[in-house]
C-alpha cells in the first residue's frame, strides 16, 4: 500500500515537473515572439523613414534640376534679346516694341539676379522649386515673344529701306532725253585690263590660299565662265549662295551674275604682274580662300546705284555674304563688283 502510494506521488511529480516545463518553455517562446515583433517593427520604421527620405531628397532633386533648366531657357533668351535690341537700334519703324522688350528683359535680368543656380543641396522645398521654375518658363517666353517682335520689325524696316533704294536706283536709270545724256554707254564694262577666269579646284592642293582641293569647295548650281569652268567657293559659301541666288531670283527673275569666284595661286600671281598694286598679293587674295565672288563689271547692272546692288547689300548680309568696308563707293579700293562671305 505505502509502495502504491509512493508511486502515485511519484507520477504526480513528475507531471508536476513536466506541466512546469512546458508552462516555462511557452513564456519563453513567447518572449521571443514579442522580441521578433519589436524587431521587425523598427526595421519597418527604419525603413518607412529611409524611403521617406529618398522621396524628399528625389524631390529637391527634381525641383532643383527643373529650376536650373528654366534657369538656362532664360538665360538663352535674354542673351538672344540683348543682341537683337543692339541690332535693331534705330532700325525699327515704331520703337514701342523695342521698349517693351527693353522692359521684359530688365525684369528677367531681376528673375536671374534672384534665382541662385540650382543644386540638391542648397534647393528649397520642391513646390518652391516648381513654383520658380514656372516662373521662369513664362518669362523666358515673354522675353522670346518680345524679341520676335523687335526682330519682324526690324527685318521690315530693312526690307522697305531695300525697296526705297531700289527705287531710287531706279529712277536714276531711267532714260534721258535725246542729247541730254552724258555720252557712252553705262553698260559697258568698267574692266580695261586683261581677261582672268574663275579657276577649278587645285588639284592635290595643300588647303592653303589658292591652293584649295575639291574636297574643300563646292560649285554652284548655276552658271560656267567664258571658258566653261563651274564657279567654285568653299561648301558652306556655296550653300549660303544657293540660298542667296533663290531670294534674288524671285526679285529679279534671273539668277545672279558671276564673273570670278575661286582663284588659285597661279592666277593670282599672273594678275598682280598685269595689274600690280590693284590685285592682291599671291597667297593673300579673299578669292584665294573661296570666300569671295565677283559679279560682272557692268555699271548698268551691278553698278553703284543699281537695283541689284542695292538689293544684294540690304540682303546679302542676311545670308553671309557682305560688300566689305574698302570696297565701298568711299572705301580705300573702291569694287562695286566684290562680295565675301563672313558666315
Amino acid at each position: 500500500m505505502a509502495a502504491a502510494v509512493v508511486a502515485v506521488a511519484l507520477v504526480a511529480g513528475v507531471g508536476v515537473g513536466l506541466g512546469l516545463q512546458r508552462s516555462q518553455d511557452h513564456a519563453r517562446l513567447q518572449a521571443e515572439a514579442s522580441a521578433s515583433a519589436e524587431v521587425a517593427a523598427s526595421a519597418r520604421a527604419q525603413d518607412t523613414a529611409a524611403y521617406g527620405a529618398a522621396v524628399a531628397r528625389a524631390g529637391r532633386e527634381a525641383g532643383a534640376a527643373a529650376r536650373g533648366a528654366a534657369r538656362d531657357a532664360l538665360l538663352a533668351a535674354v542673351e538672344q534679346g540683348n543682341e537683337t535690341l543692339a541690332a535693331s537700334d534705330g532700325e525699327v519703324a515704331d520703337g514701342a516694341v523695342r521698349d517693351t522688350l527693353a522692359e521684359v528683359l530688365q525684369r528677367a535680368k531681376h528673375a536671374l539676379e534672384s534665382t541662385p543656380a540650382a543644386s540638391a543641396t542648397t534647393s528649397s522645398e520642391p513646390a518652391a522649386d516648381g513654383e520658380s521654375a514656372a516662373a521662369l518658363r513664362t518669362l523666358a517666353a515673354e522675353v522670346l515673344a518680345a524679341q520676335k517682335a523687335v526682330q519682324t520689325a526690324h527685318d521690315e524696316w530693312v526690307a522697305a529701306r531695300a525697296e526705297q533704294e531700289a527705287r531710287k536706283a531706279a529712277e536714276t536709270q531711267r532714260p534721258r532725253a535725246p542729247g541730254g545724256g552724258s555720252g557712252g554707254d553705262r553698260c559697258e564694262t568698267t574692266y580695261d585690263g586683261p581677261p582672268f577666269y574663275t579657276s577649278p579646284p587645285t588639284r592635290g592642293g595643300d588647303g592653303s590660299n589658292g591652293r584649295l582641293p575639291e574636297s574643300m569647295l563646292q560649285a554652284t548650281s548655276w552658271g560656267v565662265d567664258p571658258k566653261g569652268t563651274r564657279y567654285w567657293l568653299r561648301t558652306e559659301a556655296t550653300q549660303a549662295l544657293e540660298r542667296l541666288n533663290v531670294a534674288f531670283r524671285a526679285t529679279f527673275g534671273h539668277d545672279l551674275d558671276l564673273d570670278l569666284t575661286y582663284r588659285d595661286f597661279d592666277t593670282q600671281t599672273a594678275m598682280r604682274k598685269a595689274l600690280g598694286s590693284i590685285a592682291a598679293v599671291p597667297g593673300t587674295s579673299k578669292h584665294g580662300t573661296g570666300y569671295a565672288l565677283d559679279v560682272p563689271e557692268l555699271p548698268c547692272e551691278y553698278g553703284w546705284d543699281t537695283p541689284q546692288r542695292a538689293w544684294l547689300v540690304a540682303n546679302g548680309p542676311s545670308y553671309g555674304w557682305v560688300q566689305p568696308s574698302w570696297a565701298l563707293r568711299n572705301g580705300s579700293n573702291p569694287e562695286y563688283w566684290h562680295y565675301e562671305y563672313v558666315g
